[in-house]
C-alpha cells in the first residue's frame, strides 16, 4: 500500500513539474523581442507614417498636409501643382499605397511602392481606375520629408488624363 501511495505522489509531483515547465516555456517563448537596431526601427516607422500621411492627405484633398511632407524643391512644386489639379478634377478618390520595399542609405530613403486606386470626376458617375509602381524618395532622420518621386505614381493623374480643372 505504501508503494502505491509513493507512486501516486511521484506521478503528481512529476505532473506538476511538467505543467510548470510548459507554463515557463510558454511565457518565455512568447515574449516579444526588442528590435536589434532600435534607432533604425524607429526611423523605418517614421517613413511608414509619412507614407500613410501622404496617402491620407491626397485622398482627403488636404493640400496643406500634402505640402508639409515636401522639401522645397522645384520638381516637388510641380508635383504639388499637379496634385492640386487632381483635387479640383476629381470629386472623390480611393487610393491604396502598398510598400514593397524600403531602402535606407544614410540620409537617403527609397520606398518602392505599388498602388491602385479609383478616381471619380465631378461631372461623371463612372470612375477611372489606375494602378502602377513607383518610388517615393525621402530624406531625413527625425523628420521625414519627400525629396522626389520616380516611376508611375498616382499623383497628378488629372494631368496624365488631360482633364481640365
Amino acid at each position: 500500500m505504501w508503494i502505491i501511495h509513493q507512486a501516486i505522489n511521484r506521478f503528481r509531483v512529476g505532473s506538476m513539474l511538467v505543467v510548470i515547465g510548459i507554463v515557463c516555456l510558454f511565457v518565455t517563448g512568447c515574449s516579444t523581442k526588442a528590435p536589434k537596431y532600435p534607432e533604425d526601427h524607429a526611423r523605418f516607422q517614421r517613413v511608414i507614417q509619412a507614407i500613410k500621411t501622404l496617402e491620407t492627405a491626397y485622398v482627403n484633398k488636404d493640400g496643406s498636409a500634402f505640402h508639409e511632407l515636401l522639401l522645397p524643391l522645384e520638381p516637388l512644386e510641380i508635383l504639388e501643382a499637379k496634385v492640386r489639379k487632381d483635387f479640383t478634377a476629381f470629386a472623390s478618390t480611393e487610393l491604396e499605397l502598398t510598400v514593397d520595399r524600403i531602402v535606407i542609405d544614410g540620409n537617403r530613403i527609397s520606398a518602392f511602392m505599388s498602388w491602385q486606386g479609383t478616381w471619380q470626376r465631378a461631372t461623371q458617375e463612372s470612375r477611372d481606375s489606375a494602378r502602377g509602381h513607383g518610388v517615393l524618395l525621402w530624406s531625413g532622420n527625425q523628420v521625414i520629408l519627400l525629396r522626389g518621386v520616380e516611376g508611375d505614381l498616382p499623383f497628378g493623374l488629372a494631368s496624365r488624363l488631360n482633364l481640365s480643372s
